[in-house]
């Protein structure tokens, strides 16, 4: 699908707050409440504007998707200077990130809809939250990865193992519990102590010690 939605950060303002309020309406009553005429009234714009901006219905669920997805940060400056410490902090941003977007309302309404729709002939939502969703969280924290591999502070054999290992230490079976609704496991304010020790585990995994040949620092 190509829909121009790869790179969800080039949204302007406006748009990222009307699809702030598709999310709203699609938490608060469900795939039915998200038509374009609702959500033209509840953001303030014309339908006009939404077919301009998104398309289809696909598109809209499409862009609510990848918008959803980027608050997931998995980022570095190009032009910043990579060591160890900034490396590590960007990784305990992105297990930090991770849960509070797959541990909020929105992410759990959309992922318990596109369960529930799995087996209905045609639905789409469940394609498009891995196509926008999580193949895109995947794409920008392997690219955070291989820029931590190549500078020397970790290594691998295969990214895509070593990004799966990092992603499993992150959730666990937290993200199952939180959709089957399991009493007390949503706590965010556990979250950023979770994200350190799983960026702690992975760096016990995947970390370059030191070597005195070459004069890495320890990881």
């Amino acid at each position: 699908m190509d829909d121009g939605f790869d790179d969800p950060h080039s949204f302007t303002p406006r748009q990222r707050a009307v699809l702030d309020q598709a999310l709203q309406l699609l938490l608060e009553g469900g795939e039915r409440a998200l038509t374009t005429a609702g959500l033209a009234r509840a953001a303030n714009c014309s339908k006009e504007s939404l077919y301009k901006w998104f398309g289809d219905r696909d598109g809209l669920l499409a862009a609510m998707i990848a918008h959803q997805a980027s608050k997931v940060r998995a980022q570095i400056d190009s032009g910043e200077r990579l060591d160890l410490g900034r490396f590590r902090a960007h990784l305990v941003d992105f297990a930090n990130d991770l849960l509070q977007v797959l541990g909020g309302d929105v992410s759990l309404a959309l992922n318990r809809l596109a369960i529930g729709q799995a087996s209905r002939e045609g639905s789409r939502l469940g394609a498009l939250l891995i196509e926008r969703g999580r193949h895109g969280i995947d794409k920008r924290a392997g690219a955070l990865l291989e820029a931590g591999r190549q500078r020397g502070l970790i290594a691998y054999p295969d990214r895509d193992s070593a990004y799966h290992t990092l992603y499993g230490l992150i959730v666990r079976d937290l993200h199952v519990r939180m959709l089957l609704g399991e009493a007390g496991v949503r706590r965010p304010e556990h979250y950023p102590a979770l994200a350190e020790e799983a960026v702690d585990q992975f760096f016990v995994l995947f970390g370059v010690r030191k070597n005195e040949t070459t004069g890495r620092d320890s990881v």
